[in-house]
Formats: C-alpha cells, sequence, structure tokens
C-alpha cells in the first residue's frame, strides 16, 4: 500500500506551515556552491504545493526568508531576491491556473522594489481563486510580527477605538499578518535542525511539530505524505483529557 493509499482524507490538517531548510548543506554535500542549492529548492516549493492541492490542504505556508537573513552575504541575498522574482514569474501562471490564492506576511517595504512589484502583481491576479492559500512568508519575523500586533492594539486604545473589554486572544489574532488565516496544524522544518527560528510563534500554539533529518531541495512528494500520517498518528487534546476527545 502507498503512503497517500494510507492518508485518512478525513484528518487532514488545514493549514501546514513549513521551514525551509538545508539547502545550503545540500549543495555542499553535492560538491555544489551554496546558490545552486537555492536554485534546485524550487522543486521542493513546487512539489509541497502540488502534494496540497492533492489532498485538499486549504492553506500552506512558507518560510521563505527570515528578518534575520538579511544580515546572510550581499551576494546570497541578492540571488534570493533575484531567484524570487523569476520564480514567481515563471510559477503564477500555473498557480492561478490551480485556483490557488498567493498571500505574502512580513515586511514587503524592505524587499527589492523588483521583487515587491512582482509579487504583487500575483497577489492581485490571484486574489479571487478559491483554492489553497499560498503564503510566503518573506523579511519575517515573529517577534517583529507581535510588536507590530502590540503598537497597533495600542493606538487603537488610545484612540478610543477599543477598551479594556476588547483585549482578548481575537483582539491580538485581528492584528497579526495573518489575521485571515486560520491557527497552523502541522509544523513542519527539513534538515534536521529542530529549532522554530522566530517563525510564526503566535500560530503554532497548538500545532504538531515535525522534524526530519531530509533537506529541503531533498523534500519530495513522499516525504510530504510521511509528514502527514505521523500528524495522523497523534492525539490533539487542546489541553484536554483522551476521554474528552474520544467522548
Amino acid at each position: 500500500m502507498s503512503l497517500l493509499d494510507q492518508i485518512n482524507k478525513e484528518k487532514l490538517p488545514n493549514h501546514v506551515a513549513i521551514i525551509m531548510d538545508g539547502n545550503g548543506r545540500w549543495a555542499k554535500k553535492n560538491g555544489k556552491e551554496r546558490t545552486f542549492g537555492h536554485r534546485s529548492a524550487l522543486g521542493a516549493v513546487r512539489s509541497s504545493i502540488e502534494t496540497c492541492r492533492r489532498l485538499g490542504i486549504g492553506y500552506l505556508t512558507l518560510y521563505a526568508f527570515s528578518t534575520e537573513n538579511w544580515n546572510r552575504p550581499k551576494l546570497e541575498v541578492n540571488l534570493l531576491m533575484t531567484l524570487l522574482s523569476s520564480a514567481i514569474k515563471d510559477e503564477i501562471k500555473e498557480l492561478h491556473k490551480n485556483g490557488i490564492r498567493l498571500n505574502v506576511i512580513g515586511d514587503m517595504e524592505k524587499l527589492p522594489k523588483k521583487a515587491n512589484k512582482d509579487l504583487s502583481q500575483a497577489m492581485d491576479l490571484t486574489k479571487d481563486n478559491t483554492g489553497c492559500v499560498l503564503t510566503l512568508a518573506l523579511s519575517y519575523g515573529s517577534k517583529d510580527e507581535l510588536l507590530s500586533a502590540i503598537k497597533s492594539i495600542a493606538k487603537k486604545y488610545k484612540d478610543g477605538e477599543i477598551s479594556d473589554e476588547d483585549f482578548n486572544e481575537e483582539l491580538v489574532h485581528q492584528n497579526l499578518y495573518t489575521h485571515d488565516l486560520p491557527m497552523v496544524d502541522l509544523m513542519i522544518r527539513t534538515s534536521g535542525e529542530t529549532r522554530i527560528s522566530n517563525f510564526l510563534l503566535w500560530q503554532i500554539a497548538y500545532s504538531e511539530l515535525y522534524f526530519t533529518d531530509v533537506l529541503w531541495p531533498d523534500f519530495n512528494e513522499e516525504e510530504f505524505y510521511k509528514a502527514i500520517l505521523n500528524y495522523q498518528n497523534r492525539e490533539r487534546r487542546f489541553g484536554k483529557i483522551s476521554e474528552q476527545i474520544t467522548n
């Protein structure tokens, strides 16, 4: 029986988030420069999108470039931004044809003008699509996101738009970059690292965490199925006990 046949279609995660890690190590392992790893990573991105579409997973969020990644060598950063623009142009027609809506979270103003423009045009093209929502976390950091939400809430309070009684989890959620996305059910990180790395700290509060030694360029459909099956073999209790979930 194939891995796909083992998956319970009634017990799928609604929102999967992935920390795509290991491009540089993959390139080194194959005797190539780090840039080769980044280019080769696009195959894993396509595979993950197609897997979500095939299974009917509604939301896929990919950690593409963090706020900390700006500290990498300038040559590598420039290459990543160039790759981003070219990938959007190459893939957007196929995404649109498949009904996928593109979304971006993070500080887009820090991105190069060309990348920002290409992303904005792609989001506008797919804005009415009703299939899987593909979110790219670009120039994103969860601590920055939370700080932005706190500032926004504080201003609304100061301006009298909200009162003490309005302070709750939903208020925080509505002021996050991900205000129109559901909470994450399954968070995957590749390459053997077991850190969260400032990714969706609020949104993964009750998500299942899956870590694999597979380097991102090698993360294919079968590896995604393994993560889904692992998720389905867990009991999600949300603070309750097993008997309450069963009943």
